[in-house]
């Protein structure tokens, strides 16, 4: 079995937002075996669709998706396990749409790391 993982996002019509995207399925790239193909759900390109067109083209059939939500919501829990569904039935494809972040401790930790490294003088005052 040859597995693809797309991460999607909300998608953007800046596109500074949506290239951090590519940045975070580039990192994510670099950590697992398997080929790594952002998406956006709507406002930007590569689609879900798209997503999927290329991540079989490349040879998956096996697709898992990652909502890159922090918590579940519509998007999430509903338009994106359907965009999906449809892609992968257009695809004759097997797929597993995951579930959005979520508390976890790598999470907690991040905020706690960038809280601790903010300088003093950083710091303004409620007008």
């Amino acid at each position: 079995m040859t597995r693809a993982v797309i991460i999607v996002d909300h998608g953007s019509r800046v596109e500074t937002a949506n290239r951090m995207l590519d940045d975070v399925a580039a990192l994510l790239a670099k950590l697992i075996p398997n080929r790594v193909y952002p998406a956006h759900m709507e406002l930007a390109e590569p689609t879900i669709t798209q997503a999927f067109a290329a991540a079989v083209r490349d040879g998956a059939d096996h697709v898992y998706v990652f909502p890159y939500f922090l918590s579940p919501g519509r998007h999430s829990t509903n338009d994106i396990p359907r965009l999906c569904a449809e892609a992968a039935k257009a695809h004759r494809v097997k797929y597993h749409c995951g579930e959005p972040i979520g508390p976890a401790n790598e999470l907690a930790e991040l905020i706690e790391r960038r809280v601790a490294s903010c300088p003093e003088q950083d710091y303004r005052p409620p007008n």
